[in-house]
């Protein structure tokens, strides 16, 4: 009786770790596919965040180029894409699916095939639009550079080509704005700005669409609040809309747009835990340049001159080397954070960032007051707002 009670639970035990084995293996997603002429290549698997881009997975390529990736599905739509030195594939996850991607190492980037999901067959189409208008814009400027086109047509020119892309975004914008289609292209770029300008009262449907959509389906996703926040903002700033029109309840007003960001030691600041009833100098600046020992020397004496009554600075690194970063600002009395994607940061996009440094003060009440190219008026300024 004994023996046959020990082996009850033997199969009860393997029973249970099969149950617990399929459970997890049925929570994960698959990618794969082969990459051709790319042998010997490293491959990698990255996470495309709201504000970092993290490493999940990496592989040499074999002899045959072909890869397997297997991660956790997310709990809500995310953003992946594959990487193949300087080459990037954009795709999207929803659920326990298998995509598999064919491509070839010299095009890996434009002229790859993908199966086993609809939205990253539609990346394709974006990103492909995209490239096209960027490599519109610089033929352009270099024409317009050497004074081969006049002014109105430079401008004219650059118009068309937005209009261009858009006519391809929109489709899936307004067509089927829950997708991560629709979000992945609201957020693309030209030359480190978007294509949809949230001060543009035309642009802001866009925004106003795809907020809406994210808020009905995912409620509790950081993307869904990341959209109703620039939303918000956009109709404020272009008054083109109410509030209602988002149709999202509770929903605080914001006047500035949020911001998160790790700081020196890894940790992520937000913008808004910052700006409670404090006023708020945002410096987006890049520490490797020349004048920022400058800049950062006036905004030490603005720190040590308001910080006890209420005054605080948020700044953001757009420098490419962390490490330079995280040494030259260890030291700094004030909050600094660093955007990971330098150049292309999506955040210097939405505040229309076209140079640096650029200043943005916030006052007690949440009102973004003021923006500034320079630091020589800010005292007056922070003195006004305080």
């Amino acid at each position: 009786m004994k023996k046959y009670k020990y082996l009850f639970e033997s199969l009860l035990f393997c029973f249970l770790v099969m149950i617990i084995y399929g459970c997890q293996n049925t929570q994960k997603f698959k990618i794969e596919g082969v990459v051709a002429g790319a042998a010997g290549q490293m491959l990698y698997l990255e996470n495309t965040g709201l504000s970092t881009t993290i490493l999940l997975d990496s592989i040499k390529l074999k002899p045959d180029c072909k890869f397997t990736f297997k991660q956790p599905r997310p709990d809500f739509p995310e953003f992946y894409r594959l990487r193949l030195n300087n080459q990037l594939i954009h795709f999207s996850i929803d659920s326990t699916e298998t995509v598999t991607f064919t491509a070839d190492a010299s095009t890996f980037a434009n002229s790859y095939t993908v199966e086993g999901s609809e939205n990253s067959k539609s990346f394709k189409e974006i990103s492909l639009a995209q490239l096209d208008a960027n490599q519109e814009i610089r033929k352009l400027r270099d024409s317009y550079g050497m004074n081969l086109i006049p002014d109105t047509t430079y401008q004219e020119s650059v118009i068309n080509v937005v209009k261009s892309y858009k006519a391809v975004a929109n489709k899936y914008i307004f067509g089927a704005p829950a997708s991560t289609t629709a979000y992945f292209a609201l957020f693309q770029q030209i030359d480190g700005m978007l294509f949809y300008d949230l001060y543009d009262s035309a642009d802001s449907k866009a925004f106003g669409a795809v907020a809406t959509s994210y808020k009905t389906f995912y409620p509790e996703s950081q993307r869904a609040r990341q959209l109703e926040n620039l939303a918000l903002q956009s109709i404020k700033i272009t008054r083109s809309e109410r509030l209602k029109s988002l149709n999202v309840s509770n929903a605080n007003e914001v006047n500035y747009i949020d911001i998160e960001l790790p700081d020196v030691n890894d940790k992520i600041i937000k913008l808004s835990d910052i700006a409670t009833d404090k006023t708020v100098l945002v410096a987006f600046t890049a520490f490797q340049t020349e004048w920022s020992i400058s800049l950062n020397t006036t905004l030490q004496a603005l720190f040590q001159k308001f910080n006890d009554k209420g005054f605080e600075i948020y700044q953001v690194s757009l420098d490419s080397d962390v490490h330079f970063w995280k040494n030259a600002a260890y030291n700094l009395p004030w909050i600094t954070v660093h955007d990971p994607q330098s150049t292309y940061s999506s955040i210097a996009a939405i505040y229309n960032i076209r140079q640096l440094p650029a200043l943005f003060l916030i006052d007690k009440k949440g009102n973004l007051v003021k923006r500034f190219d320079s630091a020589d008026t800010l005292e007056s300024d922070i003195q006004a707002a305080l």
